[in-house]
Parts: structure tokens; sequence; C-alpha cells
């Protein structure tokens, strides 16, 4: 039997913890994108482009990754107490009830999970991990030894990943715009995360207006195919 090299197993965990297939419903959220596209805000390649860019500067590099990587250091230190607070300033950041809803509903998907693979401390943390998947995933990430700059860079991966996937669905768009397009989401990626790593405690936080109405709206959409 061939040793694996040092990381290898981590990188395949890490894999396994960002696939579209993981069980958490990520395909069924659409991000506020369905009612934008019924609504006209959202037309062309270029339209769902400008939206995405626009929620990767103003609230995942902003609020998401921040607080993946403040969350997985309390988890590292066993610091319950900093867990919950960083869980508060997320679901605070979340400007939807449709968007708060999200974050719980797929954090309790993922919290099962963490208990489905014997994950130590998952069963105690169950309650504050179940309020939200960030949470989960940096738990995840943190037992499996998986390093914080490639946990973050993963998020964001599989959150570009469900939001482009939305948008070719919704718009429609066909696969190879789809492809074009999370091709030039993904070069941004590592800005994104450096961005996040400079941000003091006290300047997280996210701006997403047009994302926050579109969502509301979806809240009442007469006919739709996703949750938000």
């Amino acid at each position: 039997m061939i040793d694996a090299i040092p990381g290898d197993l981590a990188l395949v965990r890490l894999l396994h913890l960002v696939s579209p297939t993981l069980p958490t419903g990520a395909f069924t959220y659409s991000q506020g994108i369905e009612w934008a596209v019924e609504t006209g805000w959202l037309r062309t390649a270029a339209d769902l482009e400008a939206w995405a860019m626009d929620q990767l500067e103003q609230s995942v590099s902003r609020l998401d990754l921040p607080l993946l990587l403040r969350m997985a250091r309390a988890l590292a230190a066993d610091d319950d107490d900093a867990l919950e607070h960083w869980i508060e300033r997320l679901l605070a950041g979340r400007e939807s009830a449709e968007l708060r809803a999200e974050e719980g509903q797929r954090g309790r998907a993922l919290a099962d999970l963490l208990l489905a693979w014997a994950l130590p401390r998952a069963d105690l943390l169950r309650p504050l991990l179940a309020r939200s998947q960030v949470a989960g995933f940096a738990f995840a990430a943190q037992r499996w030894g998986i390093d914080g700059r490639a946990m973050a860079l993963g998020y964001a991966w599989a959150w570009a990943e469900n939001l482009v996937l939305a948008g070719v669905k919704i718009v429609p768009l066909g696969q190879r715009q789809g492809q074009q397009l999370l091709a030039r989401i993904a070069a941004e990626l590592p800005a994104a995360l450096h961005a996040a790593q400079l941000l003091a405690d006290d300047d997280i936080g996210a701006s997403t207006p047009a994302m926050a109405i579109a969502s509301a709206n979806h809240e009442t959409q007469y006919t739709r195919l996703f949750r938000s």
C-alpha cells in the first residue's frame, strides 16, 4: 500500500465537503436570483456576472469568509462562547428572513452529516452547529485538518458554483456560458480571501440591498422553483 503524501487526505476531505452532491440542499437555493430574473433585473450572462461579483465583494469577502475563519479558530481552541458569538454575528448579517432560514436549514442538514461522520464533539456542539452551515463547514474543516486558506477558498468555490448553477437554470444560460462565468468568478476568489483576512472584527459586515430585496420578495413569489 502506498503511503499518502501529507495533506492528501485533507484535500480529499475538502473536495468531499464542497461537493454539490453533499445532501445539505444547497442546490435548492438561488440567493434571490429567481425573483430578480422574474422582475427583469437579471436577463443576461453579464447581468448575472455583475450580481455575483457584487455579492462576492460586498458579502462573501466581508461577512462569510472572515467569520468562517474566526469560527475555525474558535473551534480549534474549543472556545464555544466565541463560536456562538460569531454565529450570532453571521445570522445578524443575513438580510432577510429567507436568507436566515437558509442558513439554519442548511446548518441542520450539515450538523446531521457531522454526526453521521462521527466527528469528535459533533454531538455536543450540534445545537450551535445546526444554526449555521458556515459553522458546520468550519467544524468539519477543523476536524479533518484542512488548513484555513484551503477551507476558505473551498467555501467560496462552493458558493460560486451554487450561484452560477442556479443562474444557468433560471436566466437561463447555456452550460458553456455558465462555465465561462464560473471561471471568471473563480479567478477573483484569492483576492476575496485576501480582503477577508485583512478585516478587523469591527469591520465585518455586509450590505447587499439588491439581494435582500430580491430575497424578501421571493418569500411571496407566486411560482418558484427555489426555496430562496
